[in-house]
């Protein structure tokens, strides 16, 4: 069975997070590179479990793609799409 993994550790720059072994930084025992990987909070910041798996598919009003009439996706006149 996996270890839990932590959410928001104290110190998550001590750890290596490439397994799940947890290796202090400096004792990288599984060979998972010559660098410690860094835990996900230390790239996207503090709120990285809101951002959810699916954030960027949600497209709505000026993001979402223009459509003619029948259906078709708007200004493909000349991309040879019949």
């Amino acid at each position: 069975m996996a270890k839990r993994f932590p959410i928001r550790p104290l110190h998550p720059e001590r750890v290596c997070w490439g397994c799940d072994q947890y290796c202090p930084s400096d004792a990288l025992k599984c060979g998972n590179g010559t660098v410690r990987t860094p835990h996900p909070v230390e790239v996207f910041g503090d709120d990285w479990m809101d951002w959810g798996l699916d954030a960027g598919a949600a497209t709505t009003g000026a993001d979402a793609p223009r459509r003619d009439a029948d259906g078709r996706p708007a200004g493909r006149e000349g991309a040879g799409i019949a």
